[in-house]
């Protein structure tokens, strides 16, 4: 398998690590990306416009710190890709890009929405590790998923 293969697996193995289904355990950042994020890296830099405080991580644990309490609150989350992953791969860099959908089950509130991510991952003596990451996200109007996205697990 290629960079390029190796990198969209991730990146398609990145969106479904998301994914919450009732009764799961509390979501962990580490435990379920300690192997795609670098969590060593001082150059790091984290990015989702879907945070309502719009901050940018230095580290992949203050990343996680920002998604956690969200997370650990959700009853479901549920992903399709939509679009890609589109790759390009050098010896030591590669960029991934793909769109995805997701609808994400909170308590009170259900939530379609479309996000483009991309990525920037650095070959380490581990594998291949995140160290760029901006995602950009547009909610979309409520049930627009019904068809795709259940909102609970079957």
């Amino acid at each position: 398998m290629n960079d390029e293969q190796v990198i969209a697996d991730l990146h398609s193995r990145w969106v479904f690590g998301w994914e919450r289904n009732e009764g799961d355990p509390p979501f962990d950042f580490r435990r379920t990306f300690g192997e795609l994020y670098d969590f060593s890296s001082p150059d790091v830099r984290l990015y989702d416009d879907f945070d309502p405080e719009q901050r940018v991580a230095s580290t992949a644990a203050g990343y996680g710190a920002i998604w956690e309490p969200n997370f650990r609150r959700m009853v479901a989350a549920r992903h399709a890709v939509d679009d890609g992953p589109y790759v390009i791969a050098d010896h030591d860099l590669a960029a991934s890009t793909l769109t995805f959908v997701a609808r994400i089950t909170l308590p009170d509130v259900t939530t379609d929405i479309r996000t483009t991510t991309s990525l920037v991952w650095r070959r380490t003596p581990a594998g291949w590790r995140i160290v760029r990451e901006h995602n950009s996200t547009k909610v979309l109007p409520e049930g627009h998923l019904d068809d795709l996205l259940p909102t609970h697990s079957g």
